[in-house]
């Protein structure tokens, strides 16, 4: 009998940054990796929030302002991180929302969704890939969403968003297979957060019965950050409590 794998999901040693890491989903990302012992370097236009995150957790915390629109600070984000020893995990969270009937959605939406959530995460990667690829390699987890599986009316801008990151993340897995830099996308579900805390959750059909904490989400960023899934890349991790598994019958 062949010796069973040692799996570890330990993250030590190894430096991961998170855009949109102040609160909500991103916070969580930032505990969990924390957790496992990475060193993380919380990225956000939330300085106050960020900041006493970092507090929080300690010596291997760090706040950074990060605007994901903007190159300069993406240039600044990954050079703290290879000042702390490298980039080795980038999870691209960093997300914003809006709604309005296509003949409403004015241009101005559009162009703000697209973007935060779709060229932030371009941007995060082409940053990230030079001092992964120094580092002999690292995993890239964007989050994406349910709506990059389906459709949803009046959530145009939102929904190609996260289509692209869903597309984005296959060209970037075949093209950094190479370097050994794995890049795999993580489709939540309704999530409770200051995002949906306007939404209606009773409307969701959820075989799970409940709508997700961001703490239902962190499992999968921190196997897909790690050496767990060291044969995991270019693929889609829903999280969704199975709302899109069947056809909503209410």
């Amino acid at each position: 009998m062949s010796p069973q794998p040692d799996v570890s999901y330990s993250l030590e040693g190894r430096v991961a940054l998170v855009s949109g890491g102040a609160r909500g989903l991103g916070a969580a990302f930032v505990r969990g990796l924390h957790n496992q012992g990475a060193t993380v370097l919380i990225g956000d236009l939330l300085e106050d929030e960020g900041r006493a995150l970092a507090e929080e957790l300690g010596d291997r915390a760090r706040f950074v302002p990060l605007d994901v629109t903007s190159e300069p600070d993406w240039a600044a984000a990954t050079e703290a991180a290879t000042g702390l020893g490298g980039l080795h995990v980038l999870v691209n969270n960093a997300g914003i929302a809006n709604a309005g009937r296509i003949e409403k959605y004015e241009r101005p939406q559009w162009d703000s969704v697209i973007a935060v959530n779709l060229t932030g995460v371009y941007l995060g990667v082409r940053a990230a890939v030079a001092p992964m690829k120094a580092g002999g390699g690292g995993s890239i987890v964007n989050i994406s969403s349910v709506q990059g599986m389906r459709g949803g009316a009046a959530l145009h801008g939102y929904t190609a968003s996260k289509w692209g990151v869903r597309g984005l993340t296959k060209s970037l897995a075949v093209e950094l297979g190479p370097d050994r830099i794995r890049v795999n996308s993580v489709h939540p579900g309704f999530v409770e957060t200051d995002m949906t805390v306007h939404l209606d959750a009773q409307r969701q059909i959820i075989p799970l019965g409940r709508t997700a904490r961001p703490d239902d989400l962190v499992g999968a960023v921190v196997f897909l950050a790690g050496d767990a899934s060291a044969y995991v890349t270019g693929t889609e991790l829903v999280v969704d409590g199975g709302m899109i598994a069947g056809v909503p019958l209410r």
